[in-house]
Formats: structure tokens, C-alpha cells, sequence
């Protein structure tokens, strides 16, 4: 059955999901990455999305990536179109390689940022990386070098942060220093070993 060892993991931009993938891996988990996902599928429809979008988001015949972010975080209707068109994609993918993982009867992690926005995967648990919104805003003004206004269009595109926060099977709260995250990854551990009997 599909996804029948997946745990997801979702979250809010800048939350610290992709430290958190890191943490499992180190752990011996396997991590199956949307967002890595997305940047791989992307640069192979070049044309599409510039017949989507337009010829200012292509340069030299390359998606310029900054470009149609800004595009798509200043304007909901590009962001749906954008969605719409990588979405089927990426979950085609990600099935692709779950049914391979399944084959191993192990547990595995699926990194889902828009777990909570998209459909099609009928998964057991959902672990949420958490971080309050002052958190997020911060630490994208830092990581992109944004604005306030700028860091705050882009949480705004997501489904807030506390809402996915009520709807977490597991919370890792990541609002604090190293040593308080690897904490969180040991309960998270702890939990999934609970509940599902593994070593």
C-alpha cells in the first residue's frame, strides 16, 4: 500500500524543516524532499512556465528563480497557476519514490511543505516543525536578506503556522537553540518507536 511507512513532515516556511530532515537522516531515517523535488522537476519546463508566466521569468533560457518568486508571492492567482501546473508533478514523483522505499518495510519521512495545502497523500502520522511567526519572519529576514513586508508575503502564501500546529499528530517546536531541536528529534523518536514497535 502507498505511503504505508511514511510519516510526514510539514511546517511553515522557515520553521526549520530542512535542519529537522538533516537531524533524521542522521538518525537513519530515509527523507524523501519536496522542495528538492520541485527544484530538480522545475528547470525541465522551461517553456511552459514561460508560456504561464511569461518571458520575464526565463533569462538566457534558464527559470530565473527569483523572478518568479517575486512573481507569485505578490500575486495569488500566479501562485494557484504555479501550483496547479508543479503540484501533479511532484506528487508524481514523490509516489515514485515512496513505492521504492516501501519495498523495505522500514519508516520513512516525506517532507512536505504544503502538506496541509495539497492532497493525495494518505499518510498515518503528520509531524509538524513549529516556530512562531516572529520566528519565521526573523529568520527569513536574515536567511534572504528580506524586507519585513517582503518576509511576511511569504509566510502569508501558507497556511498559518498555528493552524498546522493544531493539526500536527507530533509537534517539534523549533523555536529555541540546537540543543532543545535534537531534544525534540529524540521525543519524536521515542514517539514513533511507541507507535509503531520499531528499533
Amino acid at each position: 500500500m502507498a505511503y504505508e511507512h511514511a510519516i510526514v513532515l510539514t511546517g511553515g516556511i522557515a520553521t526549520g524543516k530542512s535542519t529537522v530532515s538533516s537531524l533524521l537522516r542522521e538518525q537513519g531515517f530515509d527523507v524523501i524532499d519536496a522542495d528538492v523535488i520541485s527544484k530538480t522537476i522545475l528547470p525541465l519546463y522551461v517553456s511552459e512556465v514561460e508560456r504561464l508566466f511569461g518571458a520575464s521569468v526565463v533569462v538566457n533560457g534558464q527559470i530565473d528563480r527569483k523572478a518568479l518568486g517575486n512573481l507569485i508571492f505578490n500575486n495569488k492567482v500566479e501562485r494557484e497557476k504555479l501550483n496547479t501546473f508543479l503540484h501533479p508533478l511532484i506528487r508524481e514523483e514523490i509516489l515514485r519514490q515512496s513505492e521504492v522505499l516501501e519495498k523495505t518495510g522500514k519508516l520513512y519521512f516525506i517532507d512536505i511543505p504544503l502538506f496541509f495545502e495539497s492532497d493525495g497523500y494518505d499518510c498515518k502520522v503528520v509531524v509538524v516543525v513549529y516556530a512562531p511567526i516572529e520566528v519565521q519572519r526573523k529568520r527569513l529576514m536574515i536567511r534572504e536578506n528580506f524586507t519585513k513586508e517582503e518576509a511576511q508575503k511569504r509566510i502569508d502564501a501558507q497556511i498559518s503556522i498555528e493552524d498546522k500546529r493544531i493539526k500536527a499528530d507530533f509537534l517539534i517546536n523549533n523555536s529555541f537553540d540546537r540543543k532543545f531541536l535534537d531534544e525534540e528529534i529524540e521525543k519524536l523518536i521515542k514517539y514513533i518507536r511507541g507507535r509503531y514497535a520499531v528499533r
